[in-house]
């Protein structure tokens, strides 16, 4: 299969790693705006990477197209791409931004194509660790995500700015809007990271998982930070992003029950975002590319994908998942 690349950011340059490796890859095509990156990025993969020159809202010759540039900037593409039957995976977590993603549904749907949103480190795996504790319950009553740290300088800027804005949680059959930066919650995370203080932010993983759960009591989505960043966050950034940021995990508390009572799966995961996110969104790729989405249409992973064989792959390239006692 041939598998485009749009957007060679710290996680773009991540999954097209990850698919240069992938044997079912043919050709890996590269896209980006930064004069230069593509040919960096592109000799440094080997024979399958192929340098694509012109814009990146130019629709590629692909059988699948990962969309990893800036968040706000991917909706056109991806309307471009669907319009043309092409299956997408996109690694926006910008909530707006995920929501006209969604809407593209029923279109994706009746071109016969896949559009996954959101696959990333969180959202994306934190999608598919949910689907996976739902799976070990006999019904779901409440979700809770919570994330820590940053890929490149586009996903601090956005971590930045998410704290400044609106969060938006799902409750009781209905959407709650709350200050992002409110509600604090100490979560425990996989060792070496531990405990950390998150927050409310304007994050969109209750958009992907409330219509992956249906009747779903709860769900919450919380990102680590420090006072300085809660003081900061309607603020320019002080000073610039580091080019890939360091250890990062996630969380996902489901809570549920089983026929014994009340039941509570705790799972999480430990790498650097952008290489993790990377891995996810290469991953995706290649389930769409063969066949293997789970139905036609819109929607976050816990949707599209089978969560033990993808988490299976997803631990033989690196990214492993503890399990909370």
């Amino acid at each position: 299969m041939r598998v485009a690349v749009v957007g060679l950011g710290a996680v773009g340059t991540r999954a097209a790693r990850q698919l240069a490796s992938t044997d079912g890859v043919e050709r890996v095509l590269l896209c980006d705006t930064a004069e230069g990156r593509v040919d960096e990025v592109s000799s440094s993969l080997g024979s399958k990477a192929v340098a694509r020159s012109g814009s990146t809202e130019q629709v590629p010759e692909a059988d699948v197209v990962v969309l990893a540039t800036p968040c706000g900037t991917q909706l056109q593409a991806a309307q471009k791409l669907i319009a043309e039957g092409i299956p997408v995976v996109t690694t926006s977590d910008e909530i707006d931004e995920v929501r006209a993603l969604l809407d593209l549904g029923p279109e994706a749907e009746a071109r016969g194509t896949s559009l996954i949103v959101g696959a990333t480190f969180s959202p994306g795996l934190t999608c598919v660790l949910a689907r996976l504790a739902a799976d070990r319950l006999g019904s779901v009553d409440e979700i809770h995500v919570a994330r820590l740290g940053t890929g490149g300088p586009a996903c601090a800027r956005q971590h930045h700015g998410s704290l400044g804005g609106v969060a938006v949680d799902w409750r009781d059959g209905g959407w709650q809007r709350r200050a992002a930066g409110s509600g604090r919650e100490l979560s425990w995370f996989p060792d070496p990271i531990g405990a950390a203080d998150c927050y409310r932010a304007a994050l969109p993983d209750a958009l992907l998982l409330v219509p992956a759960f249906p009747g779903v009591g709860r769900v919450t989505a919380r990102l680590a930070a420090t006072r300085r960043d809660r003081l900061t966050a309607r603020l320019p950034m002080l000073r610039p992003p580091h080019p890939e940021g360091g250890l990062g995990a996630v969380r996902v508390e489901v809570r549920g029950r089983r026929d014994d009572g009340i039941a509570v799966e705790i799972l999480g995961a430990m790498d650097r975002p952008g290489v993790a996110g990377g891995a996810v969104a290469a991953l995706a790729a290649v389930e769409l590319g063969e066949g293997r989405a789970c139905h036609l249409g819109a929607g976050g992973l816990a949707t599209m994908v089978e969560p033990k064989p993808f988490l299976r792959e997803l631990a033989r390239r690196g990214v492993k998942v503890a399990s909370f006692g």
